[in-house]
């Protein structure tokens, strides 16, 4: 198996705008605003951060997203815990969800392919 390093981090957070806000703090820029609580900020140096507010009731989590070329082609070792299969998602990737060895989760995502 082979990625391209650290694509982006996933945060989850209870208020977009003031985790917008301390990310840009830190010299992050907005690239874009989605308007419903969520968008992606990005610095020259470094992977994109993607923030989405969630519920009070929700912990919030973060996830760090591996970039693959195209996840279809990746030959996965049977030995690497899958947790959730290659699927495409809402908005334009393909995403698979593995376990390292100590349990905690990482998301590959390639490019959706036009066909």
């Amino acid at each position: 198996m082979s990625t391209n390093g650290i694509e982006m981090i996933f945060l989850e957070t209870h208020n977009w705008g003031k985790a917008a806000k301390f990310f840009q703090s830190l010299g992050y820029e907005l690239e874009f605003d989605t308007g419903h609580n969520s968008g992606q900020l990005r610095n020259t140096t470094g992977p994109a951060i993607f923030i989405a507010e969630v519920p009070e009731s929700r912990e919030p989590g973060m996830q760090c997203v591996l970039g693959v070329d195209n996840l279809d082609e990746l030959r996965v070792d049977p030995d690497i815990d899958v947790v959730s299969p290659a699927d495409d998602t809402h908005y334009g990737t393909r995403e698979m969800i593995i376990r390292d060895p100590d349990g905690r989760t990482w998301t590959l995502s390639s490019p959706l392919k036009n066909d």
